[in-house]
């Protein structure tokens, strides 16, 4: 029997390819926005922390990059001045986005961090520091768990020549016994200079796009610095030289917040007098205790140093000030580096080198891994039965190793983990 041709035409549920394209960027913006601020509420125990927390949950379960690009957004970024893990992850959201996601990406992971600091200076006076302390007490020795299983599966990625091996382990080394602010450049520099010799056995490619540099977000970060500094000292105006100040310290400062904390120290406390020595310290502790960046302590310090200009609203104003001074050079450096890195790594010399790069950090969270665990204060567990002399168990080593294998038989959530630790600190002393 012959088909009559219909004469309604063919509906396609299909929307074009075009809009489907941005539908689903949009889509994937928002589940890693979300990601991100799972991270920024139980991302503790500092940047090494963090990168395991972000291979865990943005490599291993989401795959937005691979464990290769996450060691080389990492190991630029520390390179820069700057908050590392904010422009890791920020970078991160500017490659599968671009700018607006990686703005977006910065303000959804520093939120829950500045949010914290800012009320733990507006509530000082009511605000327990020790109770803080207690309610993170095993929250501490998990993260430490997190960065042993990050060394573990990095090395596993990334290690696979005896070169890679030896600069692993002399970097490891190196960080582990000289905790200087320079050394995590220099050794990153040094071990991809090491590869570079290398580099014949990489492919030449032939159509290489131009080597371009933008040197917009360069002229901001410069002209923000100048500027601020003119305004602040012309102007008087408190808030405009304590964005100044937090922009400064954040343009220049190498190593995390273990680094900026005796900058801030000599210029809030010492010089300034913005704030006592016991707040500062206060803060200090609160900040290590907290989940997201350790540079949230600008909040925490920009609040204070507004309580004599007024009330609870100025001091929010100080806190944001804080915030947007130490967070924003760091930003704008990794903007103005990540536009041309794509093109500058064509060559085969910058390619050769990542090797030496990536096997580095690796030995670096390596290290991190005991850099940690040696100031967690010592818990023990009584046994309800004697095994000979043993009538205690050390509580660090049993939590850094069941979260390890937790990890490992990759089905527990990193969140459930942190949140059993959160509940237990709660309700144990």
């Amino acid at each position: 029997m012959q088909s009559i041709p219909s004469s309604t035409p063919t509906v396609s549920l299909t929307p074009p390819p075009r809009r489907s394209g941005k539908r689903t960027r949009r889509v994937r913006g928002i589940i890693f926005l979300k990601d991100v601020a799972a991270l920024g509420f139980t991302a503790f125990g500092g940047p090494q922390a963090h990168l395991a927390m972000m291979f865990r949950l943005l490599v291993d379960k989401r795959r937005y990059i691979s464990m290769a690009e996450l060691l080389e957004l990492q190991a630029l970024c520390a390179l820069l001045p700057g908050p590392t893990s904010t422009q890791t992850i920020t970078v991160i959201g500017f490659r599968l986005g671009g700018p607006n996601l990686a703005y977006l990406t910065l303000l959804v992971w520093m939120i829950p961090s500045v949010t914290l600091m800012t009320l733990a200076a507006l509530t000082l006076s009511h605000l327990d520091p020790v109770r803080v302390t207690a309610l993170v007490q095993f929250v501490q020795p998990v993260a430490v768990g997190f960065v042993a299983f990050s060394a573990y599966r990095i090395a596993e990625k990334v290690i696979h020549t005896k070169t890679a091996v030896a600069l692993m382990v002399t970097a490891a080394m190196m960080a582990y016994f000289f905790q200087l602010p320079w050394m995590l450049p220099l050794l990153l520099l040094a071990g991809g200079a090491v590869t570079t010799v290398r580099y014949r056995k990489h492919a030449i490619i032939q159509e290489k796009k131009p080597l371009q540099v933008e040197w917009a977000n360069f002229v901001l970060w410069l002209g923000i610095l100048v500027g601020a500094a003119v305004l602040g000292h012309y102007t008087r105006l408190l808030p405009v030289r304590l964005f100044e100040n937090f922009y400064r310290n954040g343009s220049l400062v190498f190593g995390g917040g273990q680094v900026l904390a005796p900058l801030l120290y000599a210029e809030f406390v010492e010089f300034k007098h913005y704030l006592t020595g016991p707040e500062f310290l206060s803060g200090l502790g609160l900040v290590q205790a907290m989940p997201g960046p350790n540079f949230s302590i600008a909040a925490y310090i920009g609040a204070l140093a507004m309580r004599p200009a007024g009330g609870p609203a100025t001091q929010v104003m100080g806190a944001l000030v804080g915030t947007a001074g130490i967070f924003l050079p760091g930003t704008f450096l990794i903007f103005f580096v990540i536009r041309f890195w794509g093109r500058l790594r064509q060559y085969r010399v910058v390619q050769a080198s990542l090797e030496g790069v990536n096997a580095v950090s690796a030995g670096l969270v390596c290290a991190a891994t005991f850099l940690l665990y040696h100031p967690l204060p010592d818990k023990t567990l009584a046994l309800p039965f004697h095994l000979g002399p043993i009538d205690t168990l050390p509580v660090n080593p049993l939590l850094v190793g069941t979260t390890f294998l937790l990890l490992l038989s990759e089905k527990v959530p990193s969140v459930f983990i942190v949140g059993v630790a959160l509940l237990a600190g709660a309700f144990i002393r």
